[in-house]
């Protein structure tokens, strides 16, 4: 299956991304994980949650630069799964690993307390963050992603390894592919 035939089922739409969009989703991510290492001001379900959502923001930035978005049944779902289609198949196991995290996300967002361990936060902590470029110094440089020329790419080390690439314009997007 291929993301297009995702959108053929009505599960994505076609997206245009933006470097501003993108840019505004990697500064998500480190607001997210420099909260969820909070070891001690909040607990660790609501640290296991602001993970969640910068790993979350990871695989949307990956669905958001191949030109899809999706739609609003199951959205998390999707966006974790897509993984694998936009990155291969060697990525069946992270996605499988974020899909055990999102169900644990939902169980301490509306369920009940006490269901993710600060073990369970660190480790989505530390999966988030090993996904995610290599240090703080190339983050920063890749918020102006674009500026002065026709295309650019994010560092390969950026999103699981992936390179987001935008075709600069005013409004630089990725046309969707199938």
């Amino acid at each position: 299956m291929t993301l297009g035939d995702w959108a053929g089922n009505g599960w994505l739409r076609a997206h245009r991304s933006s470097r501003s969009e993108i840019s505004a989703l990697l500064m998500i991510v480190d607001r997210d994980l420099a909260d969820a290492r909070s070891h001690g001001a909040i607990s660790a379900d609501w640290r296991f949650g602001i993970a969640y959502n910068a790993a979350l923001k990871l695989c949307t930035i990956l669905v958001h630069g191949s030109g899809y978005r999706p739609e609003r049944t199951l959205q998390h779902f999707r966006t974790i799964q897509a993984l694998p289609l936009i990155l291969g198949s060697g990525r069946k196991d992270d996605a499988a690993y974020l899909d055990v995290c999102r169900v644990k996300r939902n169980t301490v967002e509306y369920d009940m307390v006490g269901a993710a361990t600060d073990a369970d936060a660190d480790e989505l902590i530390a999966f988030a963050n090993s996904s995610y470029g290599r240090g703080a110094s190339g983050r920063r440089a890749l918020y102006p992603m674009c500026q002065g020329g026709r295309g650019a790419s994010v560092s390969p080390d950026l999103v699981f390894g992936h390179t987001i690439q935008l075709f600069c314009s005013q409004s630089s997007a990725l046309a969707p592919r199938g």
